[in-house]
């Protein structure tokens, strides 16, 4: 097997594991009880209520699909794989795949008195993810080289720069979450906004 069509292979995985991540998003906006509706004010009122999971699904939503885009720009990059790169992507999906559950949990916490813990994980999270970035996009340039490019290493290079410039946020955002809890959630919902214009916005010299 060619390295190239090991890295399609790779790839289809990768999309796979997303694809199932971000619909398990959607399965935590529960459907209010019958029994607890009686009368088409109730059922009204009770959606209403659910604004909080409404508001995390779109944001762990934006995170996967910033992620799956970014994710599959790399891969235009790199012609070739090595061990430590398959177990570094493997290590980024892991990062993605954990998503659903703080996502959940400050949905279910964040109008409630008990709110800090659970946004305090929400931005560990967002952390470990761009942990899963950080490792994914060294492991593109050591131990060896798989750009299929070598003038492609200034490129990566400055992903891998924004990638630690973002560990610093986030880890800043989760401090900040200790203390001030909705604070650092609004921050961390304008960076990935920041993030989902500025991917919108890339000129397409990506695509060569």
């Amino acid at each position: 097997m060619s390295s190239l069509s090991e890295n399609t292979r790779l790839e289809t995985f990768c999309d796979g594991v997303i694809a199932i991540a971000i619909t398990i998003l959607i399965l935590e906006i529960k459907i209010p009880p019958v029994e607890t509706i009686h009368s088409v004010t109730d059922l009204w009122t009770a959606i209403a209520r659910l604004w909080p999971s409404y508001l995390a699904f779109v944001l762990s939503f934006t995170t996967i699909l910033i992620s799956w885009v970014g994710h599959h720009a790399i891969f235009k990059f790199i012609d070739k794989s090595s061990s430590y790169f398959l177990f570094a992507n493997g290590f980024f999906l892991l990062t993605i795949v954990v998503i659903p559950f703080p996502t959940a949990l400050m949905a279910e916490y964040v109008r409630t008195s008990y709110a800090q813990p659970a946004i305090v994980l929400y931005c560990f999270a967002n952390l470990f993810h761009n942990v899963g970035w950080n490792v994914l996009i060294a492991g593109i340039l050591k131990p060896r080289n798989l750009l299929r490019d070598p003038e492609m290493t200034k490129e990566m290079k400055g992903r891998l720069k924004g990638a630690r410039f973002g560990f610093i946020m986030n880890s800043a955002m989760t401090i900040i979450a200790i203390w001030l809890p909705y604070i650092a959630l609004v921050i961390i919902t304008l960076f990935w906004a920041y993030w989902l214009y500025s991917g919108i916005s890339a000129p397409e010299e990506n695509n060569r």
